[in-house]
């Protein structure tokens, strides 16, 4: 967030940070979401704290949370003296059900993101030294929160690769997604075909050509990415013993892979 926050001041760029998984997560000491002028979470049901769908927005700029306000509610001035749709606007609100939901887990986040992080870093520490695959990188003063879990799995070292290991894994009753995704969002037929607003093509008319050319060769590195990456669910209520378990799963299917 550095370069980009010093690129966005240089040239008065306001900057909206994607923390969809990052509840209580650091940057250089930092909260993430604290950098930018905008920054959104997810309540998604899989996130470190959950709507059942849904998310939130969150900024000090009493202006933008306004507009933010009415954007998700059909730009109507709810609360106003003289109330009126201020501008074409969205119909997105969150429910009062949701609402409460999500209030309600606001103070037990920064328990789960603790206990997530403490099982985490017990099964880096068992997994060091395993050839063949890499645990998630953290550096120093940064907190990763673990949406989920990500190793990196060489296959030139094991044989298939992440996809080996996972299927070694579901023998054990372990869940994982290799590749997380199976192709780059660049690759789906909204990109490819330009399938949007009936037949105008908008906005990749609005583009410079280059900016809409999403050939394969161009991005080696993010199918290599997706290639290596072996995705692990998490969550704050593992045990001392599902750690030991899948971390020993690991070792012997690494093993028997290599």
């Amino acid at each position: 967030m550095g370069p980009i926050m010093e690129l966005a001041r240089k040239h008065n760029i306001p900057v909206i940070e994607d923390c969809a998984q990052a509840f209580m997560a650091k940057a250089n000491g930092q909260f993430v979401g604290t950098f930018g002028t905008i920054s959104c979470f997810s309540t998604q049901q899989g996130k470190h704290m959950t709507t059942g769908e849904g998310g939130l927005v969150v900024t000090n700029d009493d202006a933008l949370a306004r507009r933010c306000f009415l954007l998700i509610n059909k730009a109507w001035g709810y609360g106003d003296a003289k109330p009126d749709h201020y501008f074409a606007a969205l119909n997105y609100r969150m429910c009062e059900l949701q609402s409460a939901v999500a209030l309600a887990q606001l103070e037990k986040t920064r328990i789960r993101c603790r206990r997530r992080v403490k099982a985490a870093n017990k099964l880096t520490k068992m997994l060091a030294g395993i050839g063949g695959i890499k645990t998630p990188p953290v550096a120093a003063g940064d907190v990763h929160t673990y949406w989920k879990y990500c190793l990196t799995v060489d296959g030139s070292l094991l044989k298939d690769g992440a996809v080996g290991l996972a299927g070694k894994l579901k023998e054990r009753g372990i869940a994982s997604a290799p590749r997380y995704i199976q192709k780059p969002s660049f690759m789906c037929e909204v990109f490819q075909k330009r399938r949007t607003f009936g037949n105008s093509g908008y906005p990749f008319n609005l583009a410079r050509p280059e900016a809409v050319d999403y050939d394969k060769a161009k991005f080696p590195m993010t199918w290599k990415a997706l290639e290596d990456v072996l995705v692990l669910p998490w969550n704050e209520l593992y045990t001392d013993e599902h750690i030991q378990y899948i971390s020993d799963s690991i070792r012997e299917c690494v093993e028997a892979l290599r």
